[in-house]
């Protein structure tokens, strides 16, 4: 018994991790021109009011969505306009803020020029993304001693229009990566109650599956592991499946590397190892700064026993961690376990200090590059 496990459940079946959406600033309301129509005032002043100030589009972090599907679903958003100006000097109301949750991990570009808007790390947190217009001023503002009676008025600003982009990174502690088939899908479901598709074919893994994998019965301890979908040499160039999951590995506190160790795989455990790494390098430098476990994988298929000592010697020679597992047996999977759960809990007493996204992030020429099962 590997101890204590429950499912970390998305909100929908389809892992939508990208949308194009479309938000607009309220109006500003236009300013009045009016004057002061009172009995025994013949002559009133100027009593025309501003008009109200648009609402913002606030976009605010939440940890109840696990996806951007509901965006995909509805992707255009707009602030409330403000109201007209109004005689007797009386303003305009200002428009309602009109609020968009977003799933915490997500990063808002502008889909024109690529400029990151905001990155939300933390639920709750809130930025407005598409200011509301100014209300335009009533022609009271435009008497002077020497033009008593104006009725210049000024209309509204108009909200900022805005097309995002919107990317959603998972926030996982532990990422596997490794060759497709390298058996990432089986050691999450055996680690967590987490059910990937496993089969014996490439990219059996489409989308990213999360587990949380708990370290005792009452789930008091837990990190949260997430099955990548296999890299292959050229990913970070848009080969295979390509850059389009490279980016969940960003954020995780640690790396489980996963290498094949059975016979069946042609490339050998050490030059499978260089060609991730520089994958992941490729990608994003600071990826290969994440402390890293070295699993070597399918003990239990192993007749050529130099393959595995090859790993060893050099794991050993290069100071790395290494786990020989067999998920089918379930060989070493506890001290895997027990392992990866240390270098979770250092690196959440040790954080690291929170640095720019550097990682090559493209703008898409087009809204396909969606996944959809």
């Amino acid at each position: 018994m590997l101890g204590g496990h429950f499912h970390f459940m998305v909100h929908s079946s389809k892992f939508i991790d990208e949308a194009k959406v479309y938000v607009k600033g309220g109006d500003g309301g236009n300013g009045c021109s009016a004057f002061r129509r009172e009995k025994f005032v013949p002559r009133g002043g100027p009593s025309g009011g501003d008009g109200g100030y648009g609402g913002d589009v606030i976009f605010e972090g939440s940890r109840h969505y696990n996806t951007l599907f509901h965006l995909r679903m509805n992707p255009e958003h707009a602030a409330e306009r403000g109201r007209h100006g109004e005689g007797s000097n009386k303003s305009g109301k200002a428009g309602e803020d009109r609020y968009v949750k977003v799933p915490v991990g997500t990063i808002v570009y502008d889909w024109n020029t690529g400029e990151l808007l905001h990155d939300f790390t933390k639920d709750g947190e809130q930025c407005v993304i598409a200011k509301g217009g100014r209300g335009g001023r009533g022609n009271q503002h435009f008497a002077t001693p020497t033009h008593q009676a104006p009725t210049e008025k000024e209309d509204g600003v108009p909200g900022v229009t805005l097309t995002l982009r919107l990317e959603m990174k998972l926030l996982a502690d532990v990422g596997l990566v490794g060759f497709p088939n390298a058996g990432k899908s089986t050691l999450i479901s055996r680690l967590s109650a987490a059910k990937p598709e496993i089969a014996a074919y490439p990219f059996t893994t489409k989308e990213p599956v999360l587990g949380v994998v708990s370290m005792d019965e009452f789930g008091l301890q837990t990190f949260i592991m997430a099955d990548i979908p296999g890299l292959i040499e050229g990913a970070s160039e848009g080969h295979g499946l390509g850059i389009t999951f490279l980016r969940h590995v960003e954020r995780t506190r640690a790396l489980l590397h996963l290498i094949d160790l059975s016979d069946f795989n042609e490339k050998r455990p050490v030059e499978a190892y260089h060609i991730i790494q520089n994958e992941l390098e490729s990608f994003s430098p600071k990826l290969l700064t994440k402390p890293q476990i070295v699993v070597a994988t399918k003990h239990d298929s192993v007749q050529d026993p130099t393959r595995l000592e090859e790993l060893k010697k050099f794991c050993k020679a290069n100071d790395l961690p290494l786990h020989v597992i067999s998920a089918i047996t379930g060989k070493g999977l506890k001290a895997l376990k027990g392992a990866t759960w240390a270098l979770v809990k250092e690196a959440m007493d040790n954080p690291a200090p929170a640095e720019p996204n550097e990682a090559k992030v493209p703008v898409p020429t087009d809204t396909t590059s969606v996944l959809n099962l």
